[in-house]
C-alpha cells in the first residue's frame, strides 16, 4: 500500500462516496491549516459557509475560534483545524454514527500526517468519536485525556458559545488551561516565554 501523502489524503476526500453525505455536499471540507502543527482542533462537521468555501471554521463560529486562539496569542494559521466528517450534514444536523465512522479513516490520515502532540475536541461529537461514547462535554470539557502520547482535551464548540453566551466563561478556561498545556510540553517556545 502506498504511504499516505497529503496529495494522497486530498485525493482519497475528493473521491469519497463512502457515505450518502457526498451527495448534497457543494465542497467537501478537509480541513485546513500548519500541516505540521503540534497542535490540532477537531469539530463536528461543515456548516453551510464552509460547505460554501471548502474550508473548515470559515464562518460564525470559525471566527469565535481565531479570536479566542488570538486571545492565547496563537495565530489561527500556526493552528491544524478539521472536523470528524469532511461533508455537510443536512441542515447541520448531528453526523449520524454511520456518517462519522466511515469518514474516521480521513480522521485518523489527517492526524497520522500532522503528527500533533496537542488535540482540542471542539463539542461533544468530536469528543465521543475520539475518545469515546462515554465521553459527556458538559461533565468533561477542560479535562486532559492522554492516548497514544497525545494530550486531548474536549471543550464547547464555538457554535453552542454563539448559542449561550453563558458558556463563554468555561471556555476561557479551558483556552488558559490549554495554554498552560502547550508551554509544560514546550510548544511554540516562540509565542510563549516562560
Amino acid at each position: 500500500m502506498a504511504e499516505m501523502t497529503w496529495e494522497l489524503f486530498h485525493q482519497q476526500v475528493e473521491m469519497c462516496g463512502l457515505c450518502p453525505l457526498y451527495q448534497g455536499a457543494r465542497h467537501k471540507v478537509p480541513g485546513q491549516g500548519d500541516e505540521h502543527s503540534p497542535l490540532m482542533f477537531i469539530g463536528e462537521g461543515p456548516g453551510q459557509v464552509e460547505d460554501e468555501q471548502g474550508l473548515a471554521f470559515v464562518g460564525p463560529a470559525g471566527q469565535l475560534l481565531t479570536r479566542m486562539l488570538q486571545a492565547i496569542s496563537l495565530p489561527r494559521d500556526r493552528v491544524y483545524i478539521c472536523n470528524i466528517v469532511k461533508c455537510r450534514p443536512p441542515n447541520n444536523r448531528v453526523p449520524e454514527e454511520a456518517e462519522a465512522h466511515q469518514c474516521m479513516l480521513h480522521l485518523r490520515n489527517q492526524v497520522a500526517l500532522v503528527k500533533p502532540k496537542v488535540i482540542v475536541l471542539l463539542g461533544a461529537t468530536a469528543a465521543k468519536y475520539t475518545l469515546g461514547p462515554d465521553v459527556r462535554i458538559t461533565r468533561d470539557r477542560g479535562r486532559w485525556f492522554e492516548r497514544k502520547g497525545v494530550w486531548m482535551m474536549p471543550t464547547f464548540h464555538p457554535s453552542a458559545l454563539l448559542r449561550d453566551p453563558a458558556k463563554k466563561k468555561e471556555a476561557w478556561e479551558d483556552m488558559q488551561s490549554l495554554r498552560v498545556k502547550l508551554m509544560e510540553l514546550g510548544l511554540y517556545p516562540d509565542l510563549y516565554h516562560q
